[in-house]
């Protein structure tokens, strides 16, 4: 719909009396001049605002509440009454409930679905429906609410896993592999959490605890090769919590001297495990060369 045109009816008046020619200042009658302008009475001037914001209404009503033109009749009724009746709030609630069944069918359904799976509808939509009108009436269930919602978090974090085990899991296979190749190089160590490392420098300074800030240097990369975050590119150290990274690196990071420089094999449950971070996908084991400038105070 098209905005109210007072404001821009005043600005136009505004402009127009802006732009007029500055008149020449007459030395023999040194009084302001005011202009005559045409004017109409306050009834008319709010007569004709009122009819010029109907502009685009029709197309406003028909595209973003639904309203078919040929009902237009009975919109201008409901417009001309200033009280509800009982009929007018019972058909206000019928339209609600015909307007959010649309929204529940086009867009909540969908959206469940794809959480759950992203190429197959795992929903039975008829029950849904069902479960859903009877959530509305009250109707009493066998399961209690408390109940339900235990049951469809863990259902849910089962069709999440799913779904990215199924897009991701070669991820996961591959970082292990990597990791058990990596482990025959005898300058690499092994944590019993599963963390591999390599000391490139040993550092002499004090080691950070979980609670400390750090200044760092590093680079992240993927099995690949692949780089997705680099300070040394930024040409700026990192600062921040040793509990505030992934778990792979609070453990080194509790382990390492200042001044060391450490080369980190990070697998995928110590980092990001199921979820995608930027450049970085779902079940990721990663390499991160990390340089442990010192411990903030």
């Amino acid at each position: 719909m098209k905005k109210i045109l007072f404001l821009a009816l005043a600005s136009a008046l505004c402009l127009g009396i802006q732009a007029m020619p500055k008149k020449k200042k007459d030395k023999k009658n040194k009084k302001a001049q005011v202009e005559k302008v045409d004017t109409v009475d306050v009834k008319t001037f709010s007569y004709l605002i009122g009819r010029l914001n109907t502009q685009g209404l029709a197309e406003y009503l028909s595209r973003q509440k639904g309203v078919d033109p040929k009902y237009m009749a009975q919109f201008i009724e409901g417009f001309g009454k200033t009280e509800l009746t009982e009929a007018d709030l019972k058909a206000k609630a019928r339209i609600a409930g015909t307007e959010i069944r649309e929204d529940v069918s086009k867009r909540v359904m969908p959206n469940i679905s794809k959480q759950m799976n992203d190429s197959v509808d795992l929903l039975n939509h008829d029950e849904f429906l069902r479960g859903f009108m009877e959530g509305l009436m009250g109707t009493e269930s066998a399961i209690s609410n408390d109940s339900a919602i235990r049951i469809v978090e863990k259902q849910m974090k089962y069709y999440q896993e799913s779904m990215m085990e199924r897009k991701y899991g070669a991820n996961r296979k591959a970082g292990e592999e990597f990791l058990k190749a990596n482990l025959k190089n005898k300058d690499v160590k092994q944590t019993a959490s599963g963390l591999q490392y390599k000391v490139i420098t040993k550092g002499e300074g004090p080691i950070p605890t979980n609670t400390q800030r750090v200044k760092v240097h590093y680079e992240g990369r993927l099995i690949d090769g692949k780089v997705f975050d680099s300070s040394y590119k930024r040409g700026q150290p990192a600062t921040f919590g040793v509990n505030q990274v992934i778990k792979g690196w609070t453990e080194a990071l509790t382990m390492m001297p200042a001044g060391s420089k450490w080369e980190l094999y990070i697998p995928q449950e110590l980092a990001y495990g199921a979820r995608e971070q930027n450049e970085i996908p779902a079940f990721s084991c990663l390499i991160f060369t990390v340089e442990l400038l010192e411990v903030v105070k």
